[in-house]
Parts: structure tokens; C-alpha cells; sequence
């Protein structure tokens, strides 16, 4: 509705302007004083510069039809022009005489100009002269051709989101293909057709970095959380797209951290969830998930009920209990130490995370009547069974010698998907106690061994893993000795050097180049994970691995002692290999 409104300010304002002058001057020429029209003029021509205003032709033009003589007008003009504007070319052309470059004086005359203009900028003056323009002017297209100004209409957009004529140019630097540079969703979010370009430019920029995902995700989910507005029409659309046999399990995926980042920041938006996923066809399902989801917590009148629904012939849809918030409440409930669950229902909970973890809907064939499911089911009955024998181990607090008995089964079991994030939440919950490193013997505790087993065999839990070793890693152990701290820290980082050798290569390194770049990690640690990996990788290098790791390998810092006197040891090799392969570095 608001856009159409505008549409139609717009084109009216465009008649008006189109108009005949006849029209004009017969509309307004009876209700004005000519005596009145020149004294108003003179007032407005003995203003300082008034001739370097846009409006200077149209006040002429009345000023002349009302008797003004050109004598007067001109000496008032005159008088009053003082050449602001070409007094700042003239000192702008003097200091580049004096040796200032160009574009140094261009950008401070231009920073200057913003700054005057996001003072004394008034909405109400820029949709008169827009409204009196009667079309797109020729210098607002020439404006968003440079960046300059383009950021100076972002900034003020924000300021004055009611704008008409910033809300038009907004759109005008969409239409242009600037859309990427439109940072502030409060910006985009006035239109509808600039949002969908800003969120369409951060869906495939979130595609195109698989590396970087959790950073694209966050930027996507960031903006669509901006309003309820934003948050409805985005999942629609995703949730459309996940349709899509190509690509839809990604679509889906993005929808899922979506709606965790929203919970994440106090967002209710189950109700909207549930409306998404076609649960309306299952009430009863429905209606159970949605009171443990807006509760955020289970209960096990609703895991009956939901239980009960999909042990019948008939079960619903597996999406609607493959909502992430319920299956961290499931795994939680089963792999944190000492939550307690009612004996009568613990075979219920590990029914629907299996359930819900293992079981899949095999594609409808062509002539079978719609709506007809066939679910493969093959892998559930082994998959109760892993989760209920670690939910038995998990379950009690033991420390790493009582497990040894229990390793084999763990190894096993770790191998079902939904066991090995049972077991990194085990995992964290038991080595995140504050006595743990304090009381841990062992040189690499049982507990986190079990993490190198799960990176292993489960390459998408490889960024779960790293984010608690990254936590662990920045812990403070002020309880322990240094030499201590440090033995601690070196263990850590062989987790993460084992991490890297499955696979997860770019982000361990870039956490450690993150820590080299602060400074607050001891350069021997920093040596101590360089001399790992150079022993474990080995030619051809991605360009980006080079990009992160070269830096810390050509520090005299941190590898001045590790090198030879020729170039045999690993670390000229390296570079020597790197300077001779990636000369664009």
C-alpha cells in the first residue's frame, strides 16, 4: 500500500509539472499581488549566493510576469554574490598547485560537503525541490554514481526513514545494481523490491562462501530478523525455494539457522514456524511441539502425545520434528550430566531423536495418489539402540579412567551422526566444569580424545568441534601453573592439528592467524602449531590455506629457530615452495 501511495505522489507530481504553463499561470496568476510576487522575489535574490540555487530560473520567471524590472535583479544578484562555491574550487585548485594530491583534496572537499549536509539537511525542503522537478533530476542521477554520495543517502535514509525522496533514490542505487552496498536493514526494509534485492545479493553471497558460512548465515539471519515483516516474508520465500529439488536441503538449512538465531535473541517465532511447516494438518502433533517450543523446554504429556502419533500407522510429516530447537532440547535431555528423565518415558524420548535422526521420506512415484508417503525406516531400529547405550554412559558422571571400559562401545556407537553430537554435548558439558583440567591426570583426557574419533567420522560436526576447542583453548585455568597452562593449550592444539588433517583446514588456521594477529597467545604455542602442521601437510596448497598460514611461517619471530642454514629444513621448503607457486601473494 505505502509503495503504490508513493507511485501515485510521484506521477501526480510529474502531471503537474507536464502541465501546461497556460494552465499553471491561469491557476495561480489571479491569487497573487504582483507588487507582492516582486517583493517576495527581491527578498529571496538578496539571499547570499541565490543565484547558485536550483530554483533560481522559476523565480525569475515570476519575477519578470509580475513586473520586475531586470535593472534591479540583476544589481541584487550582483550584490549579493560572494562565490562560496568557487572560492572552495579555487583553494581546492591551489593546494593541488602546492603539492596535495587530487584525490586527497577531492575527498576533503567532498567530507566536508557531507558533513554540512547531514547538519542542515531538511526532508520537507528535498521533497519540495524533488516534487518540483516533476521527474528524476539529472544530478540525483549523477549523484549515485559515485560512492561518496551514495553513502551520504544511506546515512541520511536512517536518520529520516519518511522521507519520500530518499526512499525513491534508495530505490534508484537498487535499480542500479548498488544494491550489495545497502548495509542498513532499517534502510532497505522501507521497500520491498530494494529488500529482496539486499536479501537475494545475501542468500547467494551466503551460496557462493561455502568457508565462511556462519558468518553469511549470521548476516542473512540478522537482516531478516529486523521486523516481523522482514522475518514472514523471508522464510516464505526461503521456504519456497527448499521446495526446489535442486539445492532445497540448503534452502532449508539456511531456514533452520534462521529461526535459531531468531530464539537465540528472545524472538517468539514458533507460532510462525509451525504455520510454515503444514503441521495444521496434524493438530494434535501440532499442538504438543508448540507448547514445549514456546515453553523451550520438554514435558512428557507432549512427548506421549507426539510419540503416540508417530508409532501410528499414519506417523506425520518428519519435518515437524526435525525443528532444531527441539532436537537440542532431545539431545540435551539425553546427553547432559544428571537430567533426569521418568523411566516410563526415556524410551519415548529416544524413539523420536532416532526417529526424527534416521528415518526418511523416499520420493513419491508417478500415479501414486497425492499425499502418499513411503518412509525407509531401515536404519532406526540401530539407531535407538547406539543412543541408548550411550545415553547410559553419558548419563552418569564418570572420569576418564571408569570410561576405558565403556571405549569401545562409545567407538561403535559414535558412528550414527546423532550419537557423535550427543557426544560433543557430553563432552562439553563434562570438560567445561571449572575442575575439570584441575583434577584431569592423563596428558590428553579420554573425554576429548573421543572428539578426534567423532572429527573422524562425521566431517559436518567438524565446526562444532572446533568452536569448544576454541572456547577451551581461551579458557582461563589461573588455578593451574603455567607450565601446566601451556602443556594444556599444546594438547589443545593437537586436537586442532587433528581437526585440520580431517579436513576442516581453513578455519583452524584462520583462528590461529586470528591469535598471532592480537598478540595475546605465547608465540611458543604459535610455533608449536606451525612445526604440527608443516609435519602433517604436504604440496598442493588452496591459495587461500597459503594466504593464512604463509604469514606465520615467514614470522622470524615465531620460526626464526626453526631453520637450517640452507633451505632443507620444513620451513624454508614451504616458503620456498610458496614464493615459487603463488607469486600473486
Amino acid at each position: 500500500m505505502e509503495e503504490e501511495f508513493e507511485d501515485e505522489a510521484w506521477n501526480n507530481s510529474a502531471g503537474r509539472g507536464n502541465a501546461p504553463e497556460e494552465e499553471v499561470e491561469n491557476h495561480e496568476e489571479p491569487s497573487e499581488n504582483p507588487k507582492a510576487v516582486v517583493s517576495d522575489c527581491l527578498q529571496l535574490f538578496s539571499s547570499v549566493d541565490y543565484i547558485m540555487e536550483p530554483g533560481i530560473f522559476v523565480q525569475l520567471k515570476r519575477y519578470f510576469q509580475a513586473g520586475g524590472t531586470p535593472e534591479q535583479v540583476i544589481n541584487t544578484l550582483s550584490a549579493n554574490y560572494t562565490a562560496v562555491a568557487q572560492t572552495a574550487n579555487l583553494l581546492a585548485e591551489w593546494l593541488i598547485m602546492a603539492g596535495v594530491r587530487v584525490t586527497d583534496v577531492q575527498a576533503m572537499v567532498e567530507n566536508h560537503l557531507k558533513d554540512m549536509i547531514l547538519k542542515t539537511f531538511d526532508p520537507k525542503k528535498a521533497d519540495k525541490i524533488f516534487t518540483e522537478e516533476g521527474e528524476t533530476p539529472g544530478w540525483l542521477t549523477e549523484m549515485i554514481e559515485h560512492h561518496t554520495w551514495r553513502s551520504l543517502i544511506y546515512r541520511l535514509a536512517e536518520e529520516y526513514p519518511e522521507c519520500l525522496m530518499l526512499n525513491f533514490t534508495i530505490k534508484l542505487i537498487s535499480d542500479a545494481g548498488f544494491q550489495s552496498e545497502i548495509t542498513s536493514i532499517s534502510t532497505a526494509a522501507q521497500q520491498i523490491e530494494v529488500f529482496s534485492r539486499v536479501l537475494k545479493t545475501a542468500i547467494a553471497k551466503f551460496l557462493s562462501h561455502p568457508e565462511d558460512w556462519q558468518g553469511a548465515i549470521e548476516e542473512v539471519a540478522k537482516m531478516v530478523c529486523h521486523g516481523q515483516h522482514t522475518y514472514v516474508y523471508s522464510q516464505v520465500l526461503i521456504q519456497v525455494l527448499s521446495q526446489e529439488a535442486k539445492g532445497g536441503f540448503i534452502m532449508k538449512r539456511l531456514s533452520q539457522e534462521i529461526t535459531k538465531y531468531a530464539l537465540k535473541n528472545n524472538h517468539n517465532v514458533t507460532p510462525i514456524t509451525m504455520a510454515l511447516n503444514g503441521s495444521s494438518r496434524h493438530p494434535q502433533a501440532c499442538e504438543a511441539l508448540t507448547s514445549m517450543l514456546s515453553r523451550n523446554t520438554l514435558n512428557p504429556a507432549d512427548i506421549t502425545v507426539l510419540y503416540r502419533n508417530y508409532t501410528s500407522p499414519e506417523p506425520p510429516p518428519i519435518d515437524l520434528i526435525r525443528n532444531p530447537q527441539f532436537l537440542e532440547l532431545l539431545v540435551d535431555s539425553l546427553f547432559k550430566v544428571g537430567v533426569k528423565i521418568n523411566q516410563e518415558h526415556k524410551s519415548k524420548y529416544i524413539y523420536l531423536l532416532g526417529y526424527a535422526a534416521s528415518v526418511c521420506e523416499i520420493p513419491t512415484k508417478k500415479g501414486q495418489p497425492k499425499g502418499h508417503r513411503v518412509l525407509n525406516k531401515d536404519e532406526l531400529k540401530a539407531t535407538i539402540i547406539a543412543i541408548e547405550k550411550v545415553h547410559a554412559i553419558c548419563n552418569v558422571s564418570r572420569g576418564s579412567s571408569e570410561l576405558i571400559a565403556d571405549i569401545s562401545t562409545l567407538y561403535s556407537c559414535i558412528r550414527f551422526p546423532v550419537v557423535g553430537v550427543g557426544v560433543i554435548r557430553w563432552v562439553e558439558n563434562t570438560v567445561t566444569e571449572p575442575s575439570y583440567f584441575k583434577l584431569c591426570t592423563e596428558s590428553c583426557p579420554l573425554h576429548l580424545a573421543l572428539l578426534d574419533e567423532v572429527a573422524c567420522v562425521h566431517a559436518s560436526l567438524h565446526d562444532q568441534i572446533l568452536r569448544l576447542l576454541v572456547r577451551l583453548f581461551e579458557s582461563k585455568q589461573d588455578e593451574l601453573e603455567i607450565l601446566v597452562q601451556l602443556e594444556l593449550k599444546k594438547m589443545l592444539l593437537d586436537r586442532m592439528v587433528n581437526l585440520l588433517a580431517r579436513g576442516c583446514v581453513v578455519p583452524v588456521v584462520k583462528y590461529i592467524s586470528q591469535c598471532c594477529t592480537r598478540g595475546d597467545t605465547d608465540i611458543s604455542l604459535i610455533r608449536y602449531f606451525v612445526t604440527e602442521v608443516l609435519e602433517t601437510v604436504t604440496h598442493p596448497y588452496s591459495s587461500e590455506f597459503v594466504q593464512l598460514f604463509l604469514p606465520m611461517v615467514e614470522n622470524e619471530e615465531i620460526t626464526g629457530s626453526m631453520r637450517g642454514e640452507g633451505d632443507n629444513d620444513p620451513v624454508s621448503e614451504f616458503i620456498v615452495h610458496c614464493k615459487a607457486h603463488y607469486t600473486t601473494l
